[in-house]
């Protein structure tokens, strides 16, 4: 083919897409453009229109490989990799640690961990930290992302109908917990925030409830 045929447009955002697929966490706008050589207004253009088809997701200020990449390739995406940016997004923006809960052998798993930038006391969740399916708002919502099912907690039935939760001193002494079902996917699961300030609590319920959009469906 001659150089002087093909798109141009289409090279570019081919070029920003396989920049995304190297950063799992994500990029910014101005880290992609860097990297692929663009400018910054170019940059964002292409970035929405990978948005819109479902080739990126965004989340907040950052953009990451959407559903639709692995979909094309026949590769069905990891709940964990799609929450990962998402969560990362969400512990910046309420300044408290967010983590993905996974039901898993009678437990609530904590399976990603997503700590705020800013230094301060705080509560945090390790990989594999496991608390109980029947009190604390991860493992509540947890099970309220799948159909009802006979001998669970009358308090699921609750979480499944309000789409959050909201919990204090259940688990640890002086922390909220606030989490929302992640509905659709193979695993029961649930977004989860852990703080000790009433207030960030508060804030949260709005922010899980777009993290959990955000997260979608695979």
């Amino acid at each position: 083919m001659p150089d002087g045929e093909g798109s141009q447009t289409l090279e570019r955002g081919l070029a920003v897409l396989v920049e995304l697929s190297r950063h799992p966490s994500g990029l910014t706008t101005a880290e992609v453009a860097a990297a692929c050589g663009l400018h910054r207004s170019i940059t964002h253009r292409l970035l929405v229109s990978l948005v819109r088809t479902g080739f990126a997701v965004r989340s907040g200020d950052r953009y990451a490989v959407g559903a639709t990449v692995r979909a094309v390739a026949g590769v069905a995406p990891a709940l964990r990799e799609v929450a990962e940016p998402v969560l990362t997004a969400l512990a910046q923006e309420i300044d408290a640690t967010a983590s993905l809960v996974e039901v898993r052998g009678g437990f609530a798993v904590t399976t990603v961990v997503a700590e705020p930038p800013t230094d301060g006391p705080r509560f945090s969740y390790r990989l594999g930290n496991r608390d109980p399916l029947d009190r604390g708002a991860g493992g509540l919502a947890a099970l309220a992302s799948g159909p009802p099912r006979d001998g669970e907690p009358d308090r699921v039935a609750e979480v499944r109908a309000a789409g959050v939760v909201t919990t204090h001193a259940e688990l640890n002494p002086g922390a909220y917990g606030v989490a929302a079902p992640v509905r659709g996917w193979p695993v029961r699961a649930a977004v989860n925030v852990v703080t000790a300030a009433p207030a960030v609590a508060e804030t949260a319920v709005e922010a899980i409830r777009r993290a959990v959009e955000e997260i979608g469906s695979p």
